[in-house]
């Protein structure tokens, strides 16, 4: 679990016991919250399970539909929602789904119960994995560590490797993995190390998207139903920010077209892949803007409030995080109380403000 995941699974269990966060909503709440979500399916029964944050369970999903409406929210499509933002219109509160990427279980597991609760969603769809040019190599990474006792990262194989033989050495083994292909490697370098790993260790990549992810077909179905938008989610799944401004409006263009070549339409709303502070940037933003779409979706933890409507290009979402199957989270997560406390953690351990003003009268030299 990540320091961030640590510190809203205590700051639940405290707002909700003392009851804060009925206190701090009046300041903190907003006008609506965007959900973010990958996986629905049944509970994964497996010791080591690093992505767990991405899956949830059809009933936590039926439970969290439930817990939206009834703390007075209304489910919209993102179009109007996105409407309402600009607008500021009325006290109406109102909530949006969306799933990242395109997997098959959003059709087959979250689908029939979002239909029949009558829940509008988003997809935003990953185009290099629908046309299986992608790999899922965070998915592929995860049981490569599971299946061996070791993973040897030098291009000839030789060499000192990584252990990954108990569960302890395996979930370092990928927080050590997954931080160094994120951030000290490029995104190009990323994919190519994880192919030689496949091909060492005998994993099928192709394999598991084929598995995992749905198909054009699967995508036009969907696209044919009243509740369901399509988004655009880049063609490669690569951290935007990591980018050259030319590969970055390549990636972004290509979703867009094959999106337009398959399903006969422009997608309107994008959501950045991985969505944090390394992977988008302000000049993704702009490149958004100028390409015409009408809002992106970040992971920035947050509710919606009327500032947004400033930066729809930098929208916040709520992660529905697998770890943290609880309905009252839903309430937690919709008072706004938890990002706010968030926030001011993150401002007191950066000086209160400080360092930053410190760092404005000596700037640096690197």
């Amino acid at each position: 679990m990540t320091a961030r995941q640590t510190f809203f699974q205590k700051s639940f269990k405290v707002l909700h016991g003392s009851g804060l966060s009925r206190l701090l909503a009046p300041f903190t709440q907003g006008c609506g919250a965007i959900f973010m979500m990958h996986h629905v399916r049944a509970d994964q029964e497996r010791s080591f399970r690093p992505n767990q944050h991405l899956e949830i369970t059809p009933e936590f999903l039926r439970e969290c539909v439930d817990r939206i409406r009834r703390n007075g929210y209304e489910i919209l499509a993102m179009d109007e929602a996105v409407d309402l933002l600009k607008s500021g219109y009325g006290r109406k509160r109102y909530a949006v789904l969306t799933f990242d990427d395109g997997y098959r279980d959003n059709l087959e597991v979250a689908y029939p119960v979002l239909k029949e609760l009558g829940a509008p969603f988003t997809i935003y769809v990953a185009t290099g994995l629908i046309d299986r040019q992608s790999d899922l190599w965070w998915i592929a990474l995860e049981h490569m560590i599971a299946a061996n006792d070791e993973l040897v990262l030098s291009e000839d194989g030789s060499g000192t490797g990584i252990s990954c033989r108990t569960l302890q050495e395996k979930n370092a083994c990928y927080h050590q993995l997954t931080q160094w292909l994120t951030h000290e490697v490029g995104e190009l370098e990323q994919r190519q190390i994880i192919q030689r790993l496949a091909e060492r260790y005998d994993f099928d990549l192709a394999a598991l998207v084929d598995r995992l992810m749905m198909t054009w077909d699967d995508l036009r179905q969907l696209a044919s139903e009243p509740l369901v938008t399509l988004g655009a989610h880049t063609h490669g799944h690569h951290a935007l920010a990591r980018l050259s401004e030319e590969d970055a409006r390549k990636d972004i263009m290509t979703g867009v077209y094959r999106m337009q070549a398959e399903l006969g339409r422009k997608p309107k709303h994008f959501a950045y892949p991985y969505g944090n502070q390394v992977a988008v940037s302000e000049r993704d933003a702009r490149l958004l803007a100028d390409i015409g779409f009408n809002s992106a979706v970040t992971t920035f933890p947050g509710v919606l409030k009327s500032v947004n409507a400033r930066s729809p290009m930098l929208l916040p979402r709520v992660s529905l995080n697998g770890r943290f199957q609880d309905a009252y989270v839903i309430d937690q997560y919709l008072t706004g109380a938890p990002f706010a406390l968030y926030r001011a953690a993150c401002w007191a351990r950066g000086g209160f403000g400080l360092r930053t003003g410190v760092s404005r009268l000596f700037p640096s030299t690197r």
